[in-house]
């Protein structure tokens, strides 16, 4: 606790250059974060008053949160899901911002000769997902009941990661496989599309960016200034898609007609929030955590989010 007081007492005394490194889950594999390469290459963070010099990434869940508390400057971007654990575990643990509202990225794949044709030639048949309880369940879920039928017909194969599950699949363990962009594109030669999560489910959120209730007390002007920096790399995006082709390939090492396709594809579902909260599609995103098992009860969203720090225009009027 004396080092992180001291560490966090020099970054924001005067005169210091106050340069920090901010978590955000799946850097560097998941479209999610392209907003935050966005910002950093083009300097919006430093632009909204906040020197940001790079990105902790981790491989989702739990790890992101532990990886945004033990850090110097205490935000993140994690899966909204992990955000509600770690606020009923009793850490705390505030959401400031959304940050994406879209499962666009999201699909379910077999192989090119599977007479599996549609969602429903899913009921009664094993498919792979990354774990129990994730968002790859998630989508499988919600879509199977999209589609007025009981997820519990279909049996779920935990197989421990998106590559794991393809293995699963060529060796006909599995009908089918959960798979996610860019690796869908990448892979679309070995595998046919069952469907797009963005073709069946509606927009909720699914990311949220997140801090301490004592840090952003402390340090409002700076959870500010993230956000503000993110959200102008969102508006970035979408104002000029053909500026962030090359960011996504050099921050997500893919292929520039691979980056030029999935870009296009996440900005068709409206991946990237700007910011700002819809009940709805909280909603949307509680239902489904509540299907999956995650949740007992609806969420007290009043205990989670605090929108102070969300610019004038995004906060919510009466």
């Amino acid at each position: 606790m004396l080092r992180w007081l001291l560490v966090a007492c020099l970054a924001f005394a005067p005169g210091f250059a106050r340069a920090v490194e901010i978590s955000v889950t799946q850097w560097g594999n998941s479209l999610t974060g392209l907003p935050y390469a966005v910002a950093l290459e083009q300097r919006l963070f430093q632009k909204a008053g906040i020197d940001v010099t790079g990105v902790i990434g981790s491989g989702g869940g739990g790890t992101t949160v532990r990886n945004m508390l033990a850090s110097p400057f205490p935000y993140g971007e994690v899966a909204l899901a992990a955000a509600m654990a770690a606020q009923r575990e009793g850490l705390d643990i505030i959401i400031v911002n959304v940050g994406s509202l879209s499962m666009a990225e999201s699909s379910v794949v077999t192989l090119p000769d599977s007479p599996i044709k549609s969602i429903a030639d899913l009921v009664g048949k094993k498919v792979a997902i990354t774990s129990p309880r994730g968002a790859s369940d998630m989508v499988l879920q919600m879509a199977l009941k999209a589609k007025g039928f009981d997820p519990a017909g279909t049996t779920r194969v935990a197989a421990g990661g998106y590559g794991q599950g393809l293995t699963m699949l060529d060796h006909d363990a599995v009908v089918a496989a959960s798979l996610i962009q860019p690796l869908s594109i990448m892979r679309r030669d070995r595998y046919r599309t069952v469907f797009e999560a963005v073709d069946v489910l509606p927009p909720m959120v699914t990311l949220v960016g997140v801090t301490t209730s004592e840090f952003a007390k402390a340090h409002p002007d700076q959870i500010r200034a993230i956000i503000a920096g993110r959200r102008a790399g969102v508006k970035a995006i979408y104002a000029d898609p053909p500026m962030a082709e090359p960011i996504l390939t050099k921050y997500f090492k893919v292929p520039p007609e691979v980056a030029h396709e999935a870009e296009r594809n996440m900005i068709a579902g409206k991946m990237w929030s700007e910011g700002n909260f819809v009940q709805v599609e909280l909603d949307r995103f509680a239902e489904g955590l509540k299907l999956v098992g995650e949740i007992d009860t609806p969420p007290d969203w009043g205990k989670l989010l605090d929108q102070r720090y969300l610019p004038d225009d995004l906060k919510p009027h009466s």
